[in-house]
């Protein structure tokens, strides 16, 4: 009996040190488990999109929640889109005394997300403008009120997306309002409480990539006061954020005022020979190159990713004698040159949209021109060529006397066709959805000479015809 017993005992000690050896194992696998780095996500990120005017819309009524569709994110992927930045309002969604965020907007927030990472997107989420709560209050007089906001919006952000995976990345904030050096070491107080609060509700969250902003995501002044980055527990799971809109006077000046003049042409080849004012003077080509080359330089260089969440150079609306197409033309080289130069120095970026390029139901492209421009420009860096396809171009009879036949080979990389009259007027438009081989044009013209302007991605071919009795 003895014996016996003995031996349970022997066998009851092995078997218990087994299960706590397997334990720990399992034990040290999980806590060893950890998400990507930082540099293994930026790899993957390519061309990004924003959300725009829609989650951080706090110009609506509380309980009208901005929204999207899975169709619309579906085409925003298959135009070749792999990241979405969302920029959201907290503040606004939240009780003004308790910090604590609605639960139902919490939901609507993780419903466009999950659109997101259903088609295998990294997905940002942000603390936006949001009445300025953080963004218009880097000061120490507010220091602390707004310290005290950000930890509770961020434990309860960070709780909430707790078990997403590594293709949900935190922004801590958006444009924060910093002109010095003190307001510089604010704002750092700001984002080092914004990393706390995420690392301590655990799990994903402990290795999870966050976006650190620079002062004003302006590129001068995060090359000159942020010379150092918020204190992490864990390495390499950083990025830094900054935006891109310059020349304002070309990208979002919509009048001109006492500091300057807009400017509607831009880039090489791009100047108005007859409307020389409104030519860009700074902010093109080697300018571009020179303020991006200062955060590849600072970050990029040294292993910190850098985002550029937005940008973008926004058409106006001309009238004569300004040159609506050779605007046209600077818009579009604006976004290919800037992707192609970005794209080649390591950045990820994100176009600015509020509906232009997409439609925000539907997922119908708005604007096909710029998103081409977007899309070839990234390309240009992995091609090592800035051209397309060759597209033939016919028309005929000409002279001619009913319509006038355009044939192409190509008629889907056609953006629009038009005709003018030797005015320069307008007289006949077909943009890209209409367009096809072979396309009649010219029923409704009197007779005279005309010019039919036919617009690629990369080109303008201009054909002088005349109609006849």
């Amino acid at each position: 009996m003895k014996k016996n017993f003995t031996q349970f005992a022997q066998l009851y000690t092995k078997g218990f040190l087994f299960v706590i050896m397997v334990c720990g194992l399992l034990m040290s696998v999980s806590v060893k488990a950890q998400l990507s780095t930082a540099q293994h996500i930026a790899s993957k990120m390519k061309i990004g999109w924003n959300l725009g005017n829609t989650l951080e819309a706090t110009w609506v009524p509380r309980n009208t929640f901005g929204t999207t569709t899975q169709a619309a994110i579906d085409s925003v992927k298959a135009k070749g889109f792999n990241t979405v930045r969302i920029p959201v309002a907290w503040f606004y969604h939240s009780d003004t005394i308790t910090s604590k965020i609605d639960a139902a907007w919490l939901s609507n927030v993780k419903k466009v997300v999950d659109y997101c990472i259903k088609d295998s997107m990294y997905v940002i989420i942000n603390a936006h403008w949001d009445k300025g709560w953080l963004e218009n209050r880097v000061n120490t007089a507010n220091k602390d009120i707004v310290n005290k906001r950000q930890q509770a919006y961020w434990t309860q952000i960070a709780t909430y997306f707790k078990d997403y995976n590594d293709h949900l990345l935190f922004a801590g904030a958006n444009e924060p309002n910093v002109t010095d050096a003190t307001s510089m070491a604010v704002l750092l107080s700001y984002h080092q409480t914004f990393i706390n609060a995420v690392r301590a509700t655990g799990g994903n969250n402990s290795s999870r990539t966050l976006i650190i902003q620079g002062p004003s995501t302006d590129i001068d002044k995060t090359n000159k006061l942020m010379n150092t980055l918020p204190v992490d527990q864990i390495e390499g799971r950083l990025m830094v954020e900054v935006h891109y809109y310059t020349p304002w006077n070309f990208c979002g000046m919509n009048g001109d005022a006492s500091w300057g003049k807009m400017f509607y042409y831009w880039g090489k080849g791009n100047h108005s020979v007859t409307e020389t004012s409104r030519n860009a003077t700074w902010g093109e080509e080697s300018d571009m190159d020179k303020l991006l080359g200062l955060m590849k330089t600072k970050y990029i260089d040294k292993g910190i990713p850098v985002i550029i969440g937005e940008y973008g150079a926004f058409r106006k609306k001309l009238s004569p004698p300004s040159d609506q197409t050779l605007h046209n033309a600077s818009i579009e080289y604006y976004y290919r040159y800037f992707m192609k130069s970005a794209t080649s120095k390591g950045f990820i970026t994100y176009c600015w949209d509020t509906g232009g390029l997409f439609n925000f139901t539907s997922g119908r492209m708005n604007d096909r021109v710029v998103l081409n421009a977007i899309v070839q420009g990234a390309k240009d860096v992995t091609t090592g060529t800035a051209m397309l396809r060759d597209n033939a171009i016919e028309i005929y009879p000409n002279p001619f006397r009913s319509t006038i036949c355009l044939k192409t080979n190509h008629p889907e990389d056609i953006n629009r066709v038009a005709v003018y009259d030797m005015m320069g007027h307008q007289v006949e438009t077909v943009e890209h959805a209409a367009i096809k081989s072979p396309l009649d044009l010219g029923s409704s013209l009197k007779p005279d000479l005309y010019i039919v302007q036919v617009n690629e991605f990369n080109w303008t071919r201009s054909f002088k015809v005349l109609k006849m009795q």
